[in-house]
């Protein structure tokens, strides 16, 4: 598909690596946060929000933010599937992000 992507992985929220988070968004003038909890008061959240304040005139597009919807997370291994972020949902937010056709089938 022609798209590559700069992957980082903070490993810890606290202490959070925001020079290497600054510098790819720097670089690239985009950011997609996954993030496997609730948007609202999660760590992708918060580095959504210090990336607006710190990069905000690197920025070509808004940030975008792949996590679960605000629901109750379901026990069933199945329905926990359904609702983690995944390939397709990270994928299309990529996509999104760059003005592409979301994934066919998602």
């Amino acid at each position: 598909s022609g798209i590559g992507v700069e992957l980082i992985d903070p490993r810890t929220v606290v202490p959070l690596d925001s020079a290497t988070i600054f510098g790819s968004v720097r670089k690239t003038g985009r950011l997609v946060v996954v993030d496997e909890a609730r948007d609202m008061c999660s760590a992708a959240s918060h580095i959504a929000a210090i990336c607006a304040d710190q990069c905000f005139d690197a920025l070509k597009a808004p940030i975008r933010r792949v996590t679960v919807p605000d629901v109750a997370l379901p026990y069933s291994p199945p329905l926990e599937k359904a609702l983690l972020p995944n390939v397709v949902s990270i994928s299309d937010a990529v996509r999104r992000l760059l003005g592409k056709a979301a994934t066919e089938g998602a």
